[in-house]
């Protein structure tokens, strides 16, 4: 049972998170962006995040969102997830992007190239080295974040714990054996950024 509900939680974690970086980028241009209705509502989308709790977003997504067309408990939860991690990443990336100096991009232009290829080819790649370990620490808390997913019937590690613990009238063994499951998963995360830190340090 764990086994498989650990699946679910890998995947519902890494749904979110793929679709949290292109969504963080994209605000991250926008509040650099020197048009300001884009920064504005750059803004705005973080302010929100960061002042509502996730279980409520996770809940808007379910019950707004099936009020358009059925959608399932994963794709409720894994977007709600993604829309609460965006606003984070976006930051991660902003800070990194504004951290590389700009005589990059002045050198990049005297190259010839345009502003969006200085971005894609000199910008981007030295600031997601440094946006990295920020980025590695956000990818373990959404992992963890992924446990709320039960509120909603989805069978990861922490619902299938509860629901034997209500079986068994013993909570306290199988929250414990939850929490195993949890850090098993935060380490081998934790060695794969790591990993990715190793090679990108090799290159630099």
């Amino acid at each position: 049972m764990f086994f498989e509900a650990a699946q679910m939680t890998l995947a519902l974690t890494a749904v979110s998170i793929l679709i949290a970086i292109v969504i963080g980028l994209m605000f991250a241009f926008m509040k650099i962006s020197k048009i300001k209705p884009l920064e504005w509502l750059a803004n705005i989308y973080i302010y929100v995040v960061r002042g509502t709790p996730l279980i409520v977003q996770i809940f808007v997504f379910y019950y707004g969102l099936t009020e358009v067309w059925m959608i399932s408990g994963f794709w409720s939860v894994a977007l709600g997830l993604a829309f609460h991690n965006g606003a984070y990443i976006a930051e991660i990336f902003r800070g990194s992007i504004q951290s590389i100096g700009k005589g990059q991009s002045e050198a990049g232009r005297s190259l010839g190239m345009s502003g969006t290829l200085t971005m894609r080819r000199i910008i981007l790649p030295q600031a997601f080295r440094r946006a990295l370990p920020p980025l590695g620490n956000q990818f373990i808390i959404g992992l963890k974040d992924s446990s709320l997913a039960a509120f909603i019937g989805v069978s990861e590690i922490f619902a299938v714990a509860t629901t034997q613990g209500a079986n068994t009238f013993d909570y306290m063994t199988w929250l414990l054996v939850s929490a195993v499951w949890y850090l098993i998963l935060v380490f081998l995360l934790t060695l794969v950024v790591s990993a990715i830190e190793k090679k990108m340090a090799v290159s630099d």
